[in-house]
């Protein structure tokens, strides 16, 4: 039964207590008057029997969290992912977290969200506004990208509870742009861009090309990651895309190289002069037109996450397997070295198209050619032999071999019986 204490606490407040729907007691603080905390109780009492009876349904824990500040949540949010919201429960990279911030920050004035109660049913305002963005021009991956973030800030909602649901779940996404595809750099033309770059430039180009390694991971790298003694790069957790740690082989003669660009230096200085992001992609674009190689072909595009997918390329056209190709370039699936990363050079595939060609040009020989036996002929010699030799053979010499009396005029002539 619900019920009152009979003394105030020192603020003031009288402390009630009612069954709830479970049959257990439940406390709560009241009002300063004695007589509307009981009826407080009392109501709460019923509230909780009608649910236990199935007059109502049982309330839902996001239930007291709809009046709840959007900013604030917005904040716990942001607040989540930079500490742990990452893969394997590592921070967001700053760059990220900062992203997400400004993509939530639009969309609260975009869709004038005040409290978290107003996301629901949020999916058809949502679909509105992007297009609206597509039609500024806007590129298909910047659209995904502002629906990823909201999309996400939706799941990690309902997965603490303070939405029943993912109102975000179902929405499609954008087709990608063809003119994104990246080719992968031919041998040659990796030799003209060497030769015209400047030294610190073609010094990164050759760790990219060497090691698949992204603009943001060459830019971390520190000369303390170089390992001399194993002939490659260490990686840190805290900079990889897979937020794994890991060794990344170079050629030998590049790593002397680098170990004698960084002599004397400190350990925490910048093992490479290597923008991040956009920047990198700028920086290539003026030696590819030193080098007068083309940035745009029928195959793609040409730009610095490109020299990734060159090596990749290099790695299976030097023999290596699936799993070899997905480890160099630390995929969690085969699939998306060969999918996405590994291209197909069209000088290959003519290469291959010509030796399938010359073997089909081939011409047979007869020599040693061995043809199977009939039954009851094992141990006999099966050298092919005109049809005149054969009507010749010596029946008694057929008998004692094989034992049979052959009916030669059924051979000589099957159709006459």
């Amino acid at each position: 039964m619900a019920g009152v204490r009979s003394k105030p606490q020192p603020n003031g407040k009288y402390v009630g207590w009612f069954m709830d729907m479970n049959g257990k007691q439940k406390f709560f603080v009241g009002t300063a008057t004695k007589t509307k905390t009981e009826q407080m109780a009392a109501r709460l009492e019923d509230e909780h029997r009608q649910v236990r009876l199935g007059y109502r349904p049982a309330p839902k824990t996001a239930d007291k969290h709809k009046a709840r500040p959007i900013g604030e949540v917005f904040q716990e949010y942001l607040a989540w992912g930079r500490s742990q919201g990452g893969v394997h429960g590592r921070a967001w990279a700053a760059a990220h977290g900062e992203k997400v911030e400004r993509i939530l920050s639009w969309w609260k004035a975009r869709l004038s969200l005040s409290v978290l109660s107003d996301v629901d049913d949020i999916l058809p305002l949502t679909e509105t506004a992007l297009r609206e963005l597509q039609e500024k021009g806007f590129a298909p991956l910047t659209l995904c990208n502002y629906q990823k973030a909201l999309h996400s800030f939706c799941h990690w909602c309902e997965k603490r509870k303070y939405l029943t649901e993912d109102p975000m779940r179902g929405a499609a996404g954008f087709g990608q742009d063809r003119k994104g595809k990246r080719r992968a750099l031919t041998p040659e033309e990796i030799a003209r861009l060497l030769a015209v770059a400047a030294p610190e430039r073609r010094l990164v180009y050759a760790v990219a090309l060497g090691s698949g390694l992204r603009a943001s991971e060459l830019k971390a790298l520190r000369v303390k990651d170089l390992d001399m003694v194993g002939k490659g790069l260490r990686l840190d957790p805290e900079w990889t895309k897979n937020r794994k740690p890991g060794f990344q082989q170079l050629p030998g003669e590049l790593v002397e190289e680098l170990a004698a660009s960084c002599r004397n230096k400190p350990d925490d200085t910048p093992l490479l002069a290597a923008p991040d992001g956009a920047h990198a992609s700028r920086m290539l674009r003026k030696d590819l037109d030193a080098a007068k190689i083309p940035r745009w072909t029928p195959e793609g595009k040409a730009d610095f996450h490109s020299l990734r997918g060159t090596f990749a390329t290099l790695v299976l056209e030097s023999g290596a397997n699936a799993k070899e190709a997905m480890t160099l370039l630390r995929h969690a699936t085969p699939d998306l070295t060969l999918r996405l990363y590994a291209k197909a050079r069209e000088s290959r595939l003519t290469e291959l198209a010509e030796r399938i060609g010359n073997t089909l040009k081939q011409k047979p020989t007869m020599q040693n050619v061995e043809l199977p036996l009939a039954a009851g002929a094992e141990g006999m010699s099966v050298t092919p032999s005109p049809a005149k030799a054969l009507e010749q053979t010596d029946k008694a010499d057929w008998r004692e071999r094989v034992g049979i009396e052959p009916t030669w005029d059924l051979i000589r002539a099957p159709h006459s019986v």
